[in-house]
């Protein structure tokens, strides 16, 4: 039996062909991703699927008889439960097409240990790091861009000040050369004054 004609087995059960392959599927997808994380999923009645781990061997080549070392590896393994064996011992009738031939698993015998939902909460909390992470850096990236955009800002009006400044200090130092130049005329003509005043002197 393969996987279409287990899905047909089962179709009338289901409610349809489309329900049976998608109960199928959820059923080998939960299983894979549970042995695959290290967990070991048992039906009760059926058997169970664990994740063994293989050490490093030496093994023989079956054509050439050469010895071969074998790396370390990890391989899924099925142990059938007591009442699928003795079915198949035939120590126990197997039940007309209408029963249940393994009895059914109490709640919580479905065992998917802890390592899945480790891992889902692992990704949950990465997201939730990674959206933090992302969070911060736009806070930071905006407080860096306030603060460039206050510093550009007062060096502007700092530049602003040391130009008014100098164009202020210019003038008045323009301001300076030029009033001497006015004053000068001024003692010229005391000079001459007094100079006419001591002549008028003498000629007295």
């Amino acid at each position: 039996m393969n996987k279409a004609q287990l899905v047909e087995a089962i179709a009338d059960k289901m409610g349809g062909r489309q329900q049976a392959a998608e109960a199928v599927d959820a059923v080998l997808d939960a299983i894979v991703r549970a042995v695959v994380s290290g967990d070991r999923v048992s039906v009760t009645g059926f058997g169970s699927f664990e994740k063994v781990d293989r050490p490093a061997r030496y093994a023989r080549n079956p054509q050439t008889g050469e010895r071969v070392r074998v790396k370390k590896t990890s391989v899924p393994r099925f142990r059938a439960g007591q009442g699928f064996k003795d079915l198949v011992s035939g120590s126990k009738k197997l039940p007309r097409g209408g029963e249940v031939a393994v009895k059914k698993a109490p709640k919580g015998s479905l065992q998917v240990g802890t390592a899945a939902k480790k891992a889902a909460a692992k990704k949950a909390t990465a997201k939730k790091a990674a959206v933090k992470k992302a969070t911060a850096v736009k806070k930071t990236t905006a407080a860096a861009k306030k603060t460039t955009a206050k510093k550009t800002t007062a060096a502007k009006t700092a530049a602003v000040k040391k130009t008014a400044a100098k164009k202020t200090t210019a003038k008045k130092a323009a301001a300076k050369k030029t009033a001497p130049a006015k004053k000068a005329p001024a003692k010229k003509a005391t000079a001459r004054k007094t100079t006419a005043k001591k002549t008028t002197a003498r000629k007295k």
